[in-house]
């Protein structure tokens, strides 16, 4: 062992303001882990399939991720904020519903309708964090809560009006050309038409990467994740941000909801349940810790990436579709290793 000695007049280097190596200062990006899962995905079923690489092919494994990302992003942000929301997936069939009960049921025009439904959303999500917030009771227990009151009254309210569990004929409600222009068209690409949604998604995902990275917000999102006490203390407005991020993870379910309403035409009731496992998994091999204070807003978009390429992968390649579902539970596993790994050593070279 050697010890290091410094020449007499001259001060040693500060290790607190050394900089830090190429490789640890991409070691401290949590979306590394997904951008080479990402990578890895690709190549594997580029070579396992060629319809993987047709332009169908892409359009469709886009789209899939599209629609997934959209609210992933936005529980991305939750979760490095410390929370958790159990109720992102089947509040995307509740305003779905609302927007087509009072287009079709009660002639709303279809644009006063989705503005319904964006303030029944905003409602969900800021009572979701108020709770939290006010009671202190695990984010989980409390979305559990609002996952089965809004299934409970999806199924009650839609057989009540229709009769039925299911809502349908969007299309001959006015105002449907002009709102599925904006939220269920496709656009043209080399002659393969892609839908608008993975323009949605590519939006959100640079709106937040934004706001999480380069504004105060942001700032406080990662300070309420990692030590809620210690930034209460400095100021930072603790309940306030959690409540934002609640109606954040509202505001995505909404858009995906209208994307799905506009697209199809119609919707199911028990449609969404099981989507809020598929967007905390996405955010978390996205490089989400699942204790708060790290995560970024690409890393999920690219999580989502990953399910579906596989998802549809697996179609491609005419595996049986339960191989998903141990694809699924093995990138979980890897993910959390990678991501924790990768958390350690980003701390040590902060040090």
């Amino acid at each position: 062992m050697t010890a290091r000695t410094t020449a007499p007049g001259t001060r040693a280097p500060d290790e607190r303001t050394a900089s830090a190596g190429p490789l640890d200062r991409l070691v401290r990006r949590p979306e590394v882990g997904a951008l080479l899962g990402a990578l890895l995905v690709f190549a594997f079923f580029s070579a396992v399939t060629e319809r993987f690489l047709s332009p169908g092919g892409v359009a469709t494994w886009l789209d899939d991720a599209s629609t997934l990302g959209i609210v992933a992003v936005a529980v991305a942000l939750l979760m490095v904020g410390g929370e958790f929301d159990l109720s992102a997936g089947v509040l995307t069939a509740s305003t779905a519903l609302v927007t087509a009960i009072l287009s079709t049921r009660l002639g709303w025009h279809v644009w006063l309708a989705l503005a319904a439904s964006l303030v029944f959303a905003l409602a969900v999500g800021a009572l979701n964090g108020w709770l939290v917030v006010r009671t202190g009771l695990p984010s989980f227990i409390v979305t559990l809560g609002t996952f089965l009151a809004l299934q409970g009254l999806n199924l009650g309210v839609t057989r009540l009006v229709t009769g039925t569990v299911q809502v349908s004929g969007m299309r001959s409600a006015a105002g449907y050309e002009s709102a599925g222009f904006v939220f269920a068209s496709t656009f043209p690409v080399g002659g393969t038409a892609f839908p608008v949604s993975v323009l949605w998604w590519v939006a959100v995902t640079v709106v937040a990467a934004v706001v999480l990275a380069h504004t105060r917000f942001g700032n406080r999102v990662f300070a309420v994740g990692g030590a809620a006490a210690a930034a209460r203390a400095v100021g930072v407005p603790v309940r306030r941000t959690k409540v934002l991020l609640f109606t954040t993870t509202a505001g995505a379910a909404w858009l995906v909801g209208t994307i799905g309403i506009l697209r199809f035409t119609s919707v199911q009731a028990n449609q969404g349940v099981g989507l809020e496992f598929q967007y905390i998994v996405a955010a978390v091999i996205g490089g989400c810790l699942l204790t708060g204070g790290f995560g970024s807003a690409v890393g999920a978009a690219l999580g989502a990436l990953i399910f579906g390429m596989a998802r549809q992968g697996i179609v491609y390649a005419n595996w049986d579709s339960d191989w998903f579902q141990l694809f699924l539970g093995v990138l979980l596993l890897a993910a959390v290793l990678v991501n924790n790994a990768l958390r350690r050593r980003a701390e040590r070279t902060r040090r």
